[in-house]
């Protein structure tokens, strides 16, 4: 029973992205992509070759991002 909870806490924590990280990935994507961060963070999920932890960020900045429009412009 302990490996499957361990299992499960360990597949979570692959998926999970701190707020931290995803702020400075959407600073970077800023940075790479003239302040569009939206649009930068789509075209590098789009390239071929990504890594799948890659891929996790991209759509955690993509949500964040998505959520702040929801929520009146402030990203998290």
């Amino acid at each position: 029973m302990s490996s499957l909870v361990s299992r499960w806490v360990e597949g979570l924590r692959a998926i999970w992205v701190p707020p931290q990280e995803v702020r400075a990935e959407a600073w970077a994507l800023g940075g790479r992509h003239r302040g569009r961060v939206l649009e930068g963070a789509r075209l590098e999920l789009a390239a071929s070759g990504l890594a799948v932890r890659r891929s996790i960020l991209l759509r955690a900045v993509i949500r964040s991002y998505k959520h702040a429009d929801d929520d009146g412009g402030v990203v998290p």
